[in-house]
Order: structure tokens, then sequence, then C-alpha cells
């Protein structure tokens, strides 16, 4: 360690940087200790700080990096705790240790600027453990899960299904921050939720319905190609959200129906395309949610897989012959993806649609796209309606 630790008087930190620690600090506490979301408590506490662009952006770092990157952090850390500590020091030695092992933060700044912004009564224990993490160089982990910092479910999951190489590399790129995509009208989204409606056959005057609409991302994608779009959600509180981006969008075509996708209140046999875009368990966009893996538990999988086939079996009736269903997940799960699409496949009055090309890759009757620098994880079937 540099001498500017072990000294009295190391060099104080920025004061921006500090404030940024210091309401990172507020949000890590308040997810442990309330249950906050990340992606909502951050965004509210940033609107309330007088932060620049630059600490807003190392704020966000410290927040996401921090929760995603739990369960190695504490591993780390507990190598030098006798006792669990409050929930403020456990945030600010998981933020410390952070910048030391992940971002490579000099340690005597990671260190002096982390007990800055701890809380006084905490300081002295936070700079003890700091300084042995900082000490004790880089960590040799126990195995894959910890080293990845994800639960054992999931990457046994990921393993079994996908291959062990094919997993681990997966989860390794959902440990990194997520890129920005912004389609042409401003709206925000993902590329891969853009490649899923690029697969959708629905030009001008088809008429669409999207059976688990919300927020109406993939909905207003259609609506500006000229499709006509019944954009459906089960709750109503979801389905403001449609509307508020149905107006924003000036999606004029997009028409909102509040409706349980698995009994659709819609006329059957006459539409073009069913879009399926199922709530899912969401194992290919754990970068965008740093909490998420730490809420999902393994049971969810098959509760969410019966919800998936219900949901389609209530598209089939609505298309008319000829018509496309189209169902996507953004999970990696074999039992949301392969195995839902084995089931839609024994119905005779499907036909599976050949694979997309490039970017996506075979995943059974359909295709796949694994989590990378510029892609969230996504699973793709297509069927016709004989």
């Amino acid at each position: 360690m540099s001498r500017s630790v072990r000294g009295e008087n190391p060099p104080g930190p920025r004061s921006g940087v500090t404030n940024a620690r210091r309401v990172a600090l507020e949000v890590l506490t308040r997810i442990d200790t309330d249950g906050a979301y990340a992606n909502l408590a951050l965004p509210a506490a940033l609107a309330e700080s007088e932060l620049d662009e630059r600490d807003r952006a190392f704020t966000t770092e410290l927040v996401y990096g921090v929760t995603r990157r739990r369960r190695a952090l504490d591993w780390v850390l507990d190598a030098f705790l006798v006792n669990a500590p409050p929930p403020p020091a456990r945030a600010a030695l998981r933020m410390g240790a952070y910048q030391i092992i992940e971002l490579g933060t000099p340690a005597y700044a990671a260190v002096s600027a982390t007990v800055s912004a701890a809380p006084r009564r905490l300081r002295p224990l936070v700079n003890a453990v700091l300084r042995r993490v900082a000490d004790a160089g880089t960590p040799q982990w126990p195995d894959d899960p910890t080293r990845l910092s994800y639960p054992d479910w999931i990457v046994d999951t990921l393993c079994d299904d996908l291959g062990r190489s094919t997993a681990l590399a997966a989860l390794e790129a959902m440990n990194g921050p997520a890129r920005l995509h912004r389609r042409s009208d401003g709206y925000v989204q993902d590329l891969s939720s853009q490649l899923v409606v690029d697969a959708i056959e629905a030009d001008e005057d088809a008429l669409v319905a999207d059976l688990c609409a919300a927020p109406g991302g993939k909905a207003t994608a259609l609506a500006d190609r000229g499709a006509t779009v019944v954009a459906c959600d089960s709750h109503r509180g979801r389905t403001r959200r449609l509307d508020a981006n149905r107006r924003t969008l000036d999606a004029e075509s997009m028409h909102i129906v509040a409706a349980d996708g698995r009994h659709p209140a819609l006329r059957p046999g006459c539409f073009d395309a069913v879009l399926v875009d199922a709530p899912c368990t969401g194992l290919g966009t754990l970068r965008r949610r740093p909490d998420a893996r730490w809420r999902i538990e393994a049971s969810a999988v098959a509760r969410l897989a019966e919800l998936q086939r219900n949901l389609l079996d209530g598209a089939v009736g609505l298309l008319r012959a000829g018509g496309q269903l189209v169902y996507s997940v953004c999970t990696l799960t074999a039992a949301e993806t392969t195995d839902v699409a084995a089931y839609v496949s024994r119905d005779r009055r499907l036909e599976p649609q050949p694979q997309p090309g490039e970017p996506w890759r075979p995943h059974g009757d359909g295709a796949m796209l694994l989590p990378d620098a510029d892609h969230d994880g996504m699973a793709l079937y297509r069927w016709y309606r004989r």
C-alpha cells in the first residue's frame, strides 16, 4: 500500500467525488435496508443532488457496480470482519472494496474518500477493513458463482442449459455496464428488443396484437411502421405508462386495451401478427437491473414458464390464416425458451418459421442473442398459422 494510506494526513478527495460517494452510499443503504430498487432509488437521489454530470456518472457506476458485485465483495470483506457490520458500514465497505478491486482506484484515494463519505461513528471500522483489503491484493476466488457474483442457482441453471463456457461468458458480459441505445424517434430501447421488432412481419395496414405491451417500446415501433397495433396489458398502472409513451411518440395507430393476454377480449382470427413478449425471469438483462439477480428465485422459472404457455395458448386463436405468432423473452433458461417453444409447436395449426440470420444464433426451433457488449440476452420464436 502507498505511504499516503499509512501516513497520518492522506490528501483529501475532491469534494464532488466525496459527495458522489455519499449519494451512492445513501442509495446502497436503502437497497439493503428498505428493499429499494436500484433503478428507482438512484434516479430519485440524483434528482435531489447537485452533482455535475461527471459525478452523477460516477455515482451510477458505484451503485450499479456494487449491487452487481455484492456476493464477490462480501466474500472479500468477510475475511476481515469478526461480526456482521451495520448496513451503512456494509455498504461503505462494499463501495470501497469495489473501487479497489474492480475499478483499480489507487488504494489511498479509495480508502480516504470512502471513509470521508461514511457516517462518522463508522469511519474507524471502514478505514481499518479497507486498508486490509488493499493490502491483500488480487482475490483468489473460491468458485465461479462467487467470482462472477451470482446466486448458485443462476450459474448452475445456465451452465446446464447453455453449456459451461457459453453460460460463463454470458454471465461475465452482464457484469459490465449497459449501453444506451436510442431509436430514430428518440425512444431508448436496447438493440435486442429492436431486433425482435425487425423479425415481426407487420408493415403498413397490418393489424397486430401485442399481448404484453408495457412499457410500449415494441408496440410504438410497430405503429411507427404503419401497423395498427392493439397494445394490451393486464395491469391498469402499466396501461397508463403505455398511454404516456403513445402520446410522447405520437403513435396514433396504437390502441391500448387493459386485458389479460391469457384470455384476450379481442376478436379471434383477424390479426396479421400477434406478439407475446412474455414476462420472464429476465436473466438476459441482469446488467440493466443490477439487483434483479438477488431478487429472482429459482422457483420463478417454472411459474413463469407456465404463464408463458398460457399466454401463447391465448394468442393462437387471434391469428388469421397465414398470420404470424412471435414469442420473445429476455431470458436464457431452457424452460422459458426451447421448452415453451416445443410446447407451442405441438399445435398442428402452427408451422415454425425459419430462423432469422445474424446476429441471432440458432436455439432449438428459434434463435437467441447472448449478452455481449451491444446486446441483452433474448430468445425469439416465430410460427405461421396454417
